[in-house]
């Protein structure tokens, strides 16, 4: 069945359950993925999933086309996994940008010996408020202003704790690599 967005947009602003559910099947399979990556866990992100699209059908008056519908709907499933997920980002205190390492160079050769299923797992074994800061800086491309505006956190809060969540992934993955036998014991990544 073709997907005419337009006409979906108006039957869904009018209520129709056949609309809503085409659009439903047509999103929800990109918009899990999205909240997994939010979500300590799939129920989790099931949750988030059926109370965005919730959100979605309440709201679908005040989509504009000022952007795509798709990005519409992601936007709704990160803000409604960020809302779930709020209480969780103060669990551990604040760093401190200085309190970390130098930065280190980004090298994504390591990365080729690893399936893309494993580093998203390794991303989910993050703390809820190091795994959302790097999945909102590195996969979604938020700044850092905008992160720190969207979780209430400063700037610099959101720029450490991006920092720790890369220190704690290259640590990760030396560890997976070392057990692999890609790296040997004395060997460091450069990322």
């Amino acid at each position: 069945m073709l997907f005419d967005e337009n006409h979906i947009i108006s039957a869904c602003k009018k209520q129709c359950p056949k609309a809503q559910k085409q659009l439903y099947e047509r999103f929800a399979s990109r918009m899990l993925a999205v909240a997994l990556r939010y979500c300590s866990g799939r129920l989790e992100a099931e949750d988030v999933l059926q109370e965005s699209f919730i959100k979605v059908f309440d709201h679908i008056d005040t989509f504009r086309k000022d952007c795509t519908l798709e990005a519409w709907i992601k936007r709704i499933v990160i803000n409604t996994a960020l809302k779930q997920n709020r209480s969780k980002l103060y669990l551990f205190p604040a760093l401190d940008v200085t309190d970390l390492p130098e930065t280190y160079q980004e090298s994504s050769e390591l990365l080729n010996y690893f399936h893309y299923e494993d580093l998203l797992a390794m991303v989910q074994q993050l703390a809820p408020r190091y795994r959302i800061v790097f999945n909102l800086y590195a996969i979604e491309g938020y700044n850092h202003p905008e992160i720190a505006e969207l979780l209430g956190i400063s700037e610099g809060t959101s720029k450490s704790q991006y920092s720790r969540a890369k220190q704690i992934l290259k640590e990760m993955i030396e560890q997976e690599a070392l057990k692999q036998g890609i790296i040997h014991n004395n060997e460091k990544l450069s990322m």
